[in-house]
């Protein structure tokens, strides 16, 4: 008989177990947007966000959006130094499926990118991008002379998604 009723709390305990796993996996991930404001006073909301290329290279994705909501959208990428040396304009190509698109480099329009002979960073415009996705689709970010392809999962996309508004 205890052999029994240690067999039957065992499968008890494993199937809560299960259940509390399939629970905390469907969870929905939770955006991680940051507000603040910039040196003018303006309201910055913005993504950031860590991943790594198919070469094992580490990346921050820094999505963000300056004033007030429905503005545009700007996506920074940032490597270690001198890992960005791009020849200005460079498009970065993202593909999700069949789709493709060639997202401006808005780098130099920036001063403080401009000025920084560091070559660490690059910034691209995201609202084009954003204003077609319906889906927190899964995306391939190709950069010519960077990285070769850079994973962005539909978690990233959704944050991404959720700044126009936000």
């Amino acid at each position: 008989m205890p052999l029994l009723l240690r067999a039957a709390l065992s499968a008890t305990l494993c199937l809560v177990c299960l259940l509390a796993g399939l629970a905390l996996a469907a969870a929905p991930a939770a955006a991680q947007l940051h507000a603040h404001s910039d040196e003018q006073g303006r309201p910055v909301l913005r993504s950031l966000e860590s991943l790594r290329d198919l070469d094992y290279q580490s990346w921050q994705l820094v999505a963000y959006r300056e004033g007030p909501p429905g503005g545009a959208l700007k996506l920074r990428i940032v490597g270690y130094p001198g890992k960005v040396r791009l020849d200005h304009p460079t498009a970065l190509a993202v593909r999700s499926g069949r789709r493709h698109w060639q997202l401006a480099d808005l780098t130099l329009a920036n001063p403080q990118l401009a000025a920084d002979g560091r070559s660490a960073a690059a910034e691209f415009d995201l609202s084009p991008l954003i204003a077609e996705l319906s889906q927190n689709r899964p995306l391939r970010l190709f950069l010519p002379g960077v990285f070769t392809e850079l994973p962005v999962p539909p978690f990233v996309v959704a944050e991404w998604r959720s700044l126009v508004n936000g």
